[in-house]
């Protein structure tokens, strides 16, 4: 029993395990604001690692 449960999660069908377990936790109306946030904070990384970059690369031509 128990190594069928292991198998299961072992696969991709974990999301599915993840997902209801979010839904149950937070509750369905949470979720989208979840998602919202997690996107914003996605974009604000990118947006940052973007902008280390940029500086990375000055501060190298400025050395040289």
């Amino acid at each position: 029993m128990i190594g069928t449960f292991f198998n299961f999660i072992a696969g991709q069908e974990w999301i599915f395990v993840i997902i209801i377990a979010a839904v149950f936790i937070f509750g369905a109306k949470k979720i989208p604001e979840l998602a919202k946030t997690f996107g914003k904070a996605k974009g604000e990384y990118k947006k940052g690692e973007i902008e280390a970059d940029e500086e990375l690369k000055k501060f190298k031509e400025q050395k040289d």
